[in-house]
């Protein structure tokens, strides 16, 4: 089986390495490829990646010409960031200039980063259906994951999964919480991309999600709990109010006032830092290159950099309890692309938190809305764990936000102006069809050499 990662040059790409060499047989893993139109980035995390396949059963190959990366691949990964960190860092100031919030994938800033992103995963995923394998599934991690899926689905492409782990959160902070294997965790959740709930999560169910030892609300009101993980970030009212585990992206609506002054208060934007830290870890891997310690611990240190700053601003003390991973649990993020990979290819049923069509999952949705939602995955495909009907004020955010999703889609896939001005207008975070006009042509300006020109 040949597999390939469309930014095999980035900087998470390393974490991948460790658990495609455990898994390598049991996916009958032949060839690896990374490819990035950047030669430098891919030379110096290619080279380290090398160093970790060191001894893999693969043949691992490195390449800039995605043609080639693609051909005949059954799997491919794309976890790409075009306009890089300084695009991100743009979209920060413009939207901290206009007094909204500029996260990357949560309102106009993540509407900013779609207009880059959709275009280009679009183009690959056209690649892969002329050179790829046959019945190639693309997974997509590239920010905003849900409405890229939502963008490709509108136009047309079917095997496409949006990729993040945040939708599997529940799980794994049970799992090491109670100190148990991730896959005696069972956890019921639904919403959107960074905007979703798991009410239910259940130890040692039956193969269906159903039975077993309920273990929610419990631990939601256990304070021991609530420390040692985001949901410390909520107020004490809003998670008793929810009654769920919380996506940690929902704080930039329930704590919209809060987040938006502690970042635009700062000197330097987390697009800012991150483009600091990436400079910083190439620049140092230069230095210590063809010695696989010392970039191994460089990389370690950098990284471990970038996570402990990671929404800092409403952390507060949640860092200062540590749980440890248990079992599998180590795979972190590649376990949800890597398990969907050995499902597809060995039949064995697997389950996880993914974006995908709805196909009837959460009632009041539309079937063709991507989703984020628990999905049983096997040789025959994906199929989302039926939800049901869920609570009125999850559902009415869930459309509002979805009604922006399927603006923001049209509008990239038509390069229409007055469509995202509509997007940004309905979108709960900004909700004023001035200021939406004077976000996207900023945006429009900032990014003019990247997305061309629109109607």
């Amino acid at each position: 089986m040949k597999l390939t990662i469309i930014g095999g040059g980035g900087v998470r790409t390393p974490r991948l390495i460790p658990s495609l060499v455990k898994r390598a047989e049991r996916l009958g893993l032949s060839q690896l490829w990374l490819m990035d139109n950047d030669p430098r980035k891919l030379d110096l995390i290619g080279g380290l990646c090398r160093a970790l396949a060191d001894d893999a059963s693969f043949e691992m190959h490195l390449t800039t010409d995605a043609r080639e990366a693609v051909r005949g691949a059954q799997h491919v990964i794309t976890a790409i960031r075009p306009g890089l960190e300084d695009g991100r860092a743009r979209d920060e100031r413009i939207c901290f200039d206009h007094g909204v919030l500029g996260q990357e994938t949560t309102g106009a800033a993540g509407f900013a980063m779609a207009m880059r992103s959709v275009p280009a995963i679009l183009g690959y995923a056209r690649l892969i259906e002329e050179v790829g394998a046959p019945g190639a599934w693309l997974y997509n991690f590239t920010n905003p994951a849900g409405l890229v899926a939502q963008a490709l689905h509108d136009a047309g492409v079917r095997r496409v999964v949006g990729i993040c782990d945040s939708a599997n959160g529940a799980q794994h902070a049970v799992s090491r919480f109670l100190n148990v294997p991730l896959r005696r965790v069972h956890h019921r959740v639904y919403g959107l991309n960074h905007l979703s709930w798991s009410p239910s999560v259940r130890l040692d169910p039956e193969p269906d999600g159903t039975g077993g030892e309920e273990v929610f609300p419990g631990l939601l009101f256990d304070e021991r709990f609530v420390a040692a993980t985001h949901m410390s970030m909520f107020a004490p009212g809003l998670r008793e109010w929810q009654a769920a585990f919380l996506n940690e992206y929902l704080h930039y609506y329930f704590h919209r006032d809060e987040a938006l002054a502690a970042l635009i208060g700062k000197a330097e934007t987390r697009g800012e830092e991150t483009m600091r830290l990436t400079a910083a870890l190439l620049d140092r891997l230069r230095f210590v290159r063809g010695d696989t310690d010392a970039s191994l611990k460089v990389y370690q240190e950098v990284m471990g950099q970038r996570s402990r700053t990671y929404m800092a601003h409403a952390r507060g003390g949640a860092d200062r309890v540590k749980m440890e991973p248990v079992g599998e649990d180590e795979e972190g993020y590649a376990a949800v692309a890597l398990g969907c990979v050995e499902a597809i290819q060995n039949g064995a049923l697997h389950y996880t938190g993914l974006n995908v069509p709805n196909a009837g999952a959460i009632e009041g949705m539309a079937e063709d809305d991507i989703v984020e939602v628990g999905c049983w995955i096997d040789a025959d495909g994906i199929r989302p764990q039926p939800v049901g009907a869920i609570r009125p004020d999850h559902l009415l955010l869930m459309q509002n936000v979805k009604q922006y999703e399927r603006l923001a889609a049209g509008a990239i896939l038509t390069r229409d102006r007055s469509k995202a001005v509509q997007a940004l207008a309905v979108h709960p975070l900004i909700g004023s069809y001035p200021l939406a006009e004077k976000l996207v042509a900023a945006f429009l300006e900032a990014h003019a050499a990247l997305i061309g020109e629109w109607q």
